[in-house]
């Protein structure tokens, strides 16, 4: 955690990641601070990146896209440029809504939603076909027992 933010940079934080809706007015008494150091505070932290943005979190299921699976990938080659094309196709595919890359066996997993599994396998004959693609495999999910996009801040690290 940066040295630069302070307990009240914190607790803003803490309550936009909580409810990105907040007026400023609201935040700013939450906070213990009035309105404009709070919209400064805001407005610097979003400069400096810590805020990355604002947006709604919606229920992919209720939107019909029923299917969610996370895809192992495993490229026939590591080079940089080679990783970079890998990247570039995954951004452009919309059933694709996390890419990371990972050290190990597998170098890239995947999170996808899809309306149905026709779609989804649509998707992966798609994927495997891809620049550097050596194989793919699928694990489709049966239950979800913990969604947190927020980031733990009252988890501190020591020193």
């Amino acid at each position: 955690m940066s040295k630069n933010l302070d307990e009240i940079d914190l607790k803003i934080l803490s309550e936009i990641q909580a409810d990105g809706r907040i007026t400023n007015v609201e935040l700013a008494r939450r906070v213990g601070i009035s309105p404009p150091p709070c919209l400064r505070r805001v407005r610097t932290l979003e400069e400096e990146g810590y805020i990355k943005g604002y947006r709604g979190l919606l229920d992919a299921r209720r939107l019909g896209f029923d299917v969610t699976v996370f895809a192992s990938v495993h490229l026939s080659s590591q080079a940089d440029a080679d990783l970079r094309e890998f990247e570039a196709f995954v951004r452009a595919e919309p059933l694709v809504r996390e890419c990371w890359m990972l050290s190990g066996e597998v170098d890239f997993i995947l999170k996808c939603v899809a309306p149905d599994m026709a779609t989804f396998q649509d998707f992966v004959t798609h994927l495997t076909a891809a620049p550097h693609v050596r194989n793919v495999r699928t694990s489709l999910v049966l239950h979800n027992s913990k969604y947190e996009a927020a980031v733990p801040l009252e988890v501190r690290t020591k020193g």
